[in-house]
């Protein structure tokens, strides 16, 4: 019996690196992943071409530990990053290091409450519920539609509903996620020429448009924000919690502005990532419909034609398992870069003081000494019964350390949810001529929208 051939779905065309950066240079969207040279997927430690500042990629689990870690504060977030957010999230605790950060953890923490499975499973359940409406109507007309943006609502949906009680509909919900949508696309993360020229916390400057997209979603989200301060008494929800945080030296609260930094951090993290890994699991599941079998035999064997409660989710390890694999290929954060704030030496190298230290989940997930055919779509290396097989720290779509998302758990569930619930009602069917090639934004997502319809699943 012939061995099938492994799936590899869409990857940038590595090339050696001074190839590759003239071919990111001539194209001019600053998309990192093309900038990544054939060697990055096979050393341990080594530059990123040659920069001003230096900068120096890890993919040694061991090392990539330490850095995450940071027990002498030497390695905070990029300035590159910063400089991308602060406009749009300010002083939060996405982009803080240190005592600073410290103490916005700390008031926030009892926030993270709110999204324990046990007190947002229903709002889950009512978003993708509605969700499921909107695609049965898409079903019935033979509509086209972006899969990039049907997963941006659903999710941005379920967020809604969690931090401000309110769902999408809402005129102020959806105008916030219209602009996050164009911050998404639009804010300069990376000038590539400024990189390699400019040294250590230079200034990015962005666009006018991305500039005026931060300011309505600032003025939106102050407006929800007004909501639960007029009326404190009337919500249970994540914003209320932020709202009641005290800090724990002398009992101040957050200031309004500093309420927006923050509850901008749970929109922006809390549907953004989990939709970008959502659009990469349903291209799959339209490129390769025998896994939408596969899946839907677990999912009818486990439910039949029950709803997918929080206990049925954590009883699908073949969906849980697709997603897993989604999140290895397509990790949602591509790079998490820092910058060393003095000279230092992790793992044999020494780093001098502003260099960009660059941790990157998309190479370590796809690094040839952890992984077994690297670029190939294989679900069942995360079934439980193949998990003690894999490489402790070469799997980090979350990010590890203190840093490590919270909402982990919470966007895991909400996915199998959502894979579990469209997957056995409906066919996912791709425009066909499509070429599609991932493009690291402020996620890993498609360089340009997919394109898909969906149909009725047939008896």
């Amino acid at each position: 019996m012939t061995a099938s051939i492994p799936y590899i779905p869409p990857k940038p065309l590595s090339l050696w690196s001074v190839v590759a950066l003239a071919r990111v240079l001539w194209k001019g969207d600053g998309n990192l992943l093309e900038l990544l040279p054939a060697a990055a997927y096979h050393f341990d430690v080594g530059n990123l071409g040659y920069s001003r500042r230096s900068t120096v990629l890890f993919n040694d689990p061991d090392a990539v530990r330490e850095i995450m870690r940071d027990a002498e504060g030497v390695f905070p977030k990029s300035d590159l990053m910063v400089n991308a957010l602060e406009h749009l999230i300010g002083d939060s605790i996405f982009v803080t290091d240190g005592e600073r950060w410290k103490r916005q953890r700390a008031m926030i923490d009892p926030a993270f409450s709110h999204m324990r499975i046990s007190h947002a499973f229903a709002a889950m359940q009512a978003a993708v519920n509605d969700h499921l409406v909107t695609l049965r109507e898409r079903a019935a007309s033979g509509e086209e539609f972006s899969l990039d943006l049907a997963m941006s609502h659903l999710t941005a949906d379920i967020i809604c509903r969690t931090v401000f009680s309110t769902p999408l509909e809402s005129g102020v919900a959806v105008d916030v996620f219209e602009d996050f949508t164009l911050f998404e696309r639009s804010a300069v993360q990376v000038d590539v020429l400024r990189l390699i020229v400019k040294p250590a916390w230079s200034d990015t400057p962005q666009p006018p448009e991305v500039l005026a997209a931060c300011e309505r979603i600032r003025h939106h989200l102050g407006e929800l924000v007004d909501s639960h301060l007029n009326a404190p008494d009337d919500f249970d929800d994540i914003a209320s919690s932020v709202i009641a945080a005290r800090d724990q030296e002398t009992g101040a609260p957050f200031t309004r502005k500093e309420l927006i930094d923050q509850l901008g951090v749970f929109f922006l993290a809390g549907h953004e990532t989990t939709a970008s890994a959502l659009t990469w699991a349903f291209y799959i599941l339209a490129a390769q419909p025998q896994w939408l079998e596969r899946l839907r035999e677990e999912i009818d064997r486990v439910a039949g034609d029950a709803p997918i409660t929080f206990e049925l989710t954590r009883q699908l390890p073949l969906v849980k398992a697709f997603f897993k694999e989604t999140l290895r290929l397509y990790p949602p954060i591509t790079f998490m870069p820092r910058v060393a704030l003095r000279e230092a030496t992790v793992a044999g190298r020494r780093l001098r003081k502003g260099a960009l230290v660059m941790i990157a989940p998309w190479t370590l997930q796809r690094h040839s000494k952890w992984w077994s055919d690297p670029h190939a779509f294989q679900p069942e290396r995360f079934l439980p019964e193949n998990e003690s097989a894999l490489t402790p720290g070469a799997y980090i779509p979350f990010g590890q350390g203190p840093h490590t998302c919270v909402g982990a758990g919470f966007a895991q569930t909400e996915s199998v949810l959502i894979l579990a619930e469209l997957v056995r009602h409906f066919d996912w069917v791709l425009q066909p001529g499509q070429t599609v090639r991932p493009a690291a934004r402020m996620t890993t997502r498609p360089a340009n929208q997919i394109m898909l319809h969906v149909a009725h699943r047939v008896p």
